[in-house]
């Protein structure tokens, strides 16, 4: 009898194997990687060059902030790579050309490649803001996602093309902490007649909600909080606040840090540069930005939940109220929407955002409810983000 069930089920499973569609779904595919067609196309006439470069990077950084870190990591990516084949030499700002003059300088090709924060060539074009950080904005998930499918790294491109750049994402560490202040503002109203140290759309936003911002460098903002010359200021993320020591000088963090859901950098190439490249050193510059984009947030993410639980030894984090950030919310709709209304580009960029933003709600909506908080605040009832 034993000998007779083995048989049969050795029939069934051959039968199975052996049948095309025994498994096949009921409807096509879904979803393909639109890039394996470009691979193989690519495989037909793209061969291993020899020819070796040396290029000059610019940035608006000095060492000490974690942004150079990411710089310096692409770099190192790029000359693994590549053996070395490619070979790019960091200058911190001021090394080579000012911090704010590194963009021009790579359009014209007194440097090779530059590093930055888009929102920083608001003065050439508004729409650069919305490839680094929109208030109310997109998370470092959602800036993958529009960036890598939905049409984001295309429009960035465009962008920086038309002075002679050529772009790739460079980096995204994560959401930026609020405000640093002697002030402790929970309420909309609190925000009003407040000296505020912030850049970026933000600036103008908490303008129109009464307060009195300024763009203050980030080397001058310790000492004119210090000094009481402003009230409150923002700056970047935790990790990179920490050595900043603006906790040293303040009481409270004014939370959440509703202006920057994420900040999100690029590596913009002079384009007369690129285009000497062969095809396989270009294809190690674009996998090595996606690479340094995945270990960015990672790296950054892991350093600011442990810079937190320092600044918490010394501040207080304050959170604003429901009804304070709804009203924030709706301020900075107001903006972006005259925004749009004004500049095409940003209001070419924005929709595309909104739009992803829209079509990801049900998914957010139905995965809620399993954040992955400790164990004891879980069970207590703690489940959304």
């Amino acid at each position: 009898m034993k000998k007779i069930k083995l048989f049969i089920g050795l029939i069934l499973i051959l039968t199975l194997a052996l049948a095309p569609n025994a498994f096949a779904a009921k409807r096509e595919k879904f979803g393909a990687d639109k890039r394996h067609g470009e691979v193989k196309k690519e495989l037909r006439t793209i061969k291993t060059s020899s020819e070796k470069f040396k290029w000059k990077m610019v940035m608006p950084w000095s060492k000490g902030l974690l942004f150079y870190d990411v710089a310096q990591h692409f770099a190192d990516s790029v000359k693994l790579a590549s053996g070395g084949r490619l070979d790019i030499k960091l200058f911190s700002a001021g090394e080579l050309v000012g911090a704010m003059e590194s963009f021009d300088a790579v359009s014209k090709g007194q440097a090779d490649i530059g590093h930055d924060w888009p929102g920083y060539w608001k003065g050439k074009n508004e729409a650069f803001v919305a490839f680094a950080s929109v208030p109310m904005g997109l998370d470092a998930e959602g800036y993958n996602i529009w960036l890598f499918e939905r049409g984001g790294l295309e429009m960035m491109q465009e962008m920086y093309g038309r002075y002679n750049l050529f772009a790739l994402p460079g980096g995204n560490v994560g959401q930026e902490l609020g405000l640093f202040s002697n002030k402790k503002a929970s309420k909309i109203e609190d925000f009003k007649g407040m000296r505020v140290r912030t850049a970026g759309w933000y600036m103008d936003i908490l303008t129109n909600l009464g307060a009195s911002v300024t763009p203050l460098p980030g080397g001058e903002v310790y000492l004119a909080l210090e000094r009481g010359v402003i009230d409150a200021a923002e700056f970047s993320t935790p990790a990179m606040n920490y050595p900043m020591g603006f906790d040293d000088i303040t009481k409270y963090v004014i939370q959440p840090g509703v202006h920057q859901p994420s900040c999100q950098s690029a590596f913009f190439i002079n384009q007369d540069s690129y285009n000497k490249l062969p095809d396989d050193l270009k294809w190690i510059l674009d996998i090595a930005a996606k690479e340094t984009q995945l270990w960015s947030n990672a790296w950054a993410e892991d350093l600011n939940a442990k810079a937190v639980k320092l600044f918490k030894e010394k501040v207080e984090f304050v959170r604003m109220d429901e009804a304070s950030i709804t009203a924030f919310a709706k301020a900075s709709h107001e903006y972006l929407e005259g925004l749009k209304a004004k500049y095409p580009d940003v209001k070419k960029v924005m929709d595309s955002q909104d739009q992803f933003k829209a079509d990801f709600a049900d998914w957010r909506e139905e995965r809620g409810g399993i954040a992955p908080w400790p164990y004891a605040d879980f069970a207590g009832g703690k489940h959304k983000q």
